[in-house]
């Protein structure tokens, strides 16, 4: 029996909010001197009455507490959770970059990790100097990298900016290049986070395309994080669901995610206010599912509108903000997807610092009877993601006037049937004694 090569045990991690790895008065490093400062600070707020080692107490974060599975070689699992559960901080335990506060990460093999744009270059150094760098880091030869140096620059289209500096690529050459090279120089671990959101369409088909090419035909090992339902359903064998820093469920992908849907939503949620961010340029405040005449519900007929509400808090005036949203069925499937831009491309030069309200009605019998979720979605040109509400609000679609509505499909427009008679009376001649 082969040994996982991943192995989480116990991992835990925990952050204390507000405190500085260095004496906020003196802004002295941790030595000889710090360390004495430091001391003479905490003695004098202590006479002032000052408990500062009972804030930090009070002001500690567990990201993760207690996370526990294994990996097999050549699986590839999908990482699931809302936003903050954990996923991030434990994918960067993972790849090296940071210490777990308790338990232990065994990996058996080379690790390539793209967790976020630019992860692993140097901004100085050219794409092609990157590829070097990025391969010996990985423990690959030069004769090795040499081989693969076609393949990876023929990946990732970048073939007239493969000799200028990285700083000036934007996000999309980025991560164009990071992946090619993290998918070709064979690494046994791959580590993909979020970050192909970044790329275009065309380009994050091509990137699953490769992955799922890379774990079948090469045998290695994905870890995969995405908030595409549909991808992981595609991609990944199994699934790990990550709430509030704790491992909730473990097992097949589509169990997985049909959990993951189901939590932290509250039975028939049309409505939610989100939590200030101040740091966020842009953000959305709150959203709600409504009835024609403006009531909130949850259930709707299929002859009647589903009317979407939301608003969104613009903090800084920034060129190219566009909003996006999403509805996706339990099983995960987007079933209908929307852009701002749809039908007013200046929509985007339009949002301005304030406080913006959007509206956009669904038209009966559009959606088959079931059950839908939400997604807010608020992106910048270059920056990517902004701000992200996956899975706010619920609602479900219940055709009261058609008697077949147990009929499967994901939509649910009643098309006319047009029917005329070729011929008549043929059949019955023929079964005439």
């Amino acid at each position: 029996m082969s040994r996982p090569i991943i192995i989480c045990d116990g991992i835990s991690k925990s952050y204390r909010l507000g405190v500085k790895q260095q004496s906020p008065q003196l802004g002295l490093a941790f030595t000889l001197r710090g360390s004495i400062s430091e001391t003479f600070y905490s003695a004098l707020r202590a006479l002032k009455g000052e408990h500062r080692n009972g804030d930090q107490r009070n002001s500690l974060f567990w990201a993760l507490r207690g996370v526990s599975f294994e990996v097999e070689s050549g699986e590839v699992v999908g990482l699931i959770g809302h936003n903050g559960a954990g996923k991030s901080t434990l994918l960067k335990i993972l790849s090296r970059i940071v210490e777990p506060t308790e338990g232990i990460a065994r990996l058996r093999g080379r690790v390539a990790s793209l967790l976020e744009v630019g992860t692993g270059f140097h901004p100085e150094l050219t794409g092609r100097e990157n590829i070097y760098l990025n391969g010996a880091m990985l423990g690959m030869r030069k004769a090795e990298i040499d081989r693969k140096l076609d393949e990876i620059v023929a990946f990732s289209e970048i073939e007239n900016f493969l000799d200028t500096p990285v700083k000036r690529y934007s996000s999309g050459m980025y991560v164009r290049l990071a992946f090619a090279v993290a998918a070709h120089l064979e690494p046994e671990i791959l580590i993909v986070d979020e970050v192909l959101a970044v790329g275009d369409y065309a380009f994050q088909k091509k990137c699953m395309g490769k992955m799922r090419d890379v774990a079948s035909g090469a045998g290695r090992t994905i870890l995969f994080v995405s908030h595409n339902l549909g991808a992981l359903a595609q991609l990944c064998k199994n699934g790990v669901l990550l709430e509030n820093g704790i491992v909730k469920t473990i097992g097949p992908i589509d169990d997985v995610i049909k959990t993951y849907l189901n939590s932290g939503l509250k039975q028939g949620t049309g409505q939610v206010e989100f939590p200030t961010e101040p740091a966020k340029p842009c953000q959305f405040l709150s959203a709600e599912i409504v009835h024609s005449d403006g009531s909130h519900g949850s259930e709707f007929s299929c002859d009647e509108p589903v009317t979407i509400r939301f608003t969104l808090e613009a903090r800084e005036k920034t060129a190219g903000t566009f909003l996006t949203f999403y509805i996706q069925n339990l099983e995960g499937a987007r079933i209908l997807f929307s852009d701002i831009r749809d039908t007013d491309p200046s929509a985007v030069s339009q949002i301005g610092v304030g406080l913006h309200a959007f509206e956009v009605t669904v038209p009966p019998r559009l959606l088959a009877p079931t059950t839908y979720l939400l997604t807010l979605i608020c992106r910048i040109h270059f920056r990517g993601v902004i701000d992200e509400k996956h899975a706010c609000c619920e609602f479900t679609l219940r055709d009261l006037l058609n008697p077949h509505a147990n009929r499967q499909g994901v939509l649910g427009a009643l098309l006319p049937w047009n029917h005329h008679v070729i011929r008549q009376g043929d059949l019955e001649r023929a079964e005439a004694p």
